[in-house]
């Protein structure tokens, strides 16, 4: 029989899964998902060109593809099956198709069709490259026009301009400028990272006591206060796990933060104590850690597919709106996006985290199953 430990402190030490679960683990996996969109804004993305025309019109059309800095025209291709290939291997992510007779075709007035292919599979990279190439065509374009009504000898450079483009259009990106994709997708998936991190490690916590403690030794006195003490202390870990990746990211990276840290610090207060609830119960519900790590590992997966920020949630079925509604970091997702983001006033923000009494009611469940294994416990 194991001897009880004085102190949470001697249990981490004991347990090498734990320790590192508060440790080493959540740095790690927060670092790796930074290194992963470190570089932020995609540049030079290798595409493919079958220029079938090989004249000045479209050898000009490709160096405006080039110019562009979404894309690098990294080969130029003799055939439509070679472009394809290169495509199905992923040595570009698109190509252009620029027919026979393109330049003469364009003298003649006519509109010649450049067909242009992407592997759509890869959404953000697909719609970086669509609106590459449309910018591209549509400056290309835009200079015939010109140059055609210049030819004309009846209109000045502006009126050729304006003729060419008649009505011209200012797109400004709110909320992230650069279109940043570390400060889309990083302060995102952390969070959802975060969330697994507290329930998986709660259920790493429970088990350790139990093994430890053993079940009556350890709640069979006040079960409640029991509890609550056990955990108390890790609460503090992941309270200054979760300010560590707002400083990294709001005051390390200079990411744009118009609300206040101290909302966000009282949603994230909220969260844990509803991440810690959830791994309390799935670890009650058969007292058996790996059990609950499923549990757990099912529940909180579509985390960050939930949240609404990469695919918007009035667009989600009902099942995917429910399950989101449980997840706690959906609710703090959206407290974190209105204070970040659009600086809305605390109490409006805060609006987002009444979902979170919800889950008094795992809590009682919790409770419930103490009691019915201290009852079982007995009567053996």
């Amino acid at each position: 029989m194991h001897t009880n430990p004085t102190s949470q402190l001697e249990i981490v030490r004991r347990d090498k899964w734990l320790l590192s679960s508060v440790t080493w683990i959540p740095l790690l996996l927060a670092v790796m998902i930074w290194a992963i969109f470190s570089q932020g804004i995609a540049r030079d993305l290798p595409v493919g060109v079958v220029d079938l025309s090989s004249s000045a019109l479209s050898q000009k059309l490709v160096r405006y593809y080039d110019a562009t800095p979404a894309m690098h025209v990294s080969e130029t291709f003799t055939s439509v099956h070679e472009a394809k290939q290169a495509l199905i291997n992923g040595d570009v992510y698109a190509y252009a198709v620029i027919p026979y007779q393109f330049d003469q075709e364009i003298y003649k007035q006519l509109t010649p069709q450049v067909s242009v292919f992407y592997n759509s599979q890869m959404i953000l990279i697909g719609k970086l490259l669509n609106s590459a190439f449309l910018q591209a065509q549509g400056t290309f374009n835009a200079e015939l026009s010109t140059m055609k009504g210049l030819a004309a000898g009846n209109s000045t450079l502006l009126s050729a301009m304006g003729n060419a483009v008649p009505v011209r259009t200012q797109i400004t990106p709110l909320f992230n400028k650069n279109s940043n994709y570390a400060q889309f997708l990083v302060s995102a998936i952390i969070p959802a990272l975060w969330q697994i991190v507290i329930v998986v490690t709660t259920i790493l916590i429970l088990a350790a006591n139990l093994r430890d403690r053993r079940l009556s030794p350890w709640l069979a006195n006040q079960p409640m206060r029991s509890l609550f003490s056990t955990l108390a202390p890790y609460y503090w870990v992941f309270a200054l796990q979760g300010f560590g990746f707002l400083c990294w990211f709001y005051l390390g990276f200079k990411w744009p933060m118009n609300g206040s840290f101290l909302t966000l610090v009282i949603a994230q207060a909220a969260t844990i104590l509803a991440c810690m609830v959830m791994g309390s119960m799935f670890f009650f519900l058969t007292l058996d850690a790996a059990r609950a790590m499923s549990f757990a590992g099912a529940f909180t997966a579509p985390s960050f597919a939930f949240m609404g920020i990469t695919f918007p949630v009035t667009d989600m079925g009902s099942l995917a709106q429910m399950w989101r509604s449980l997840l706690p970091i959906s609710h703090y997702i959206e407290v974190q996006v209105s204070q970040v983001s659009y600086g809305q006033a605390w109490t409006t923000s805060l609006s987002h985290l009444l979902p979170i009494f919800g889950y008094a009611l795992p809590l009682l469940l919790t409770f419930a199953l103490i009691k019915k294994h201290l009852s079982n416990e007995v009567t053996k």
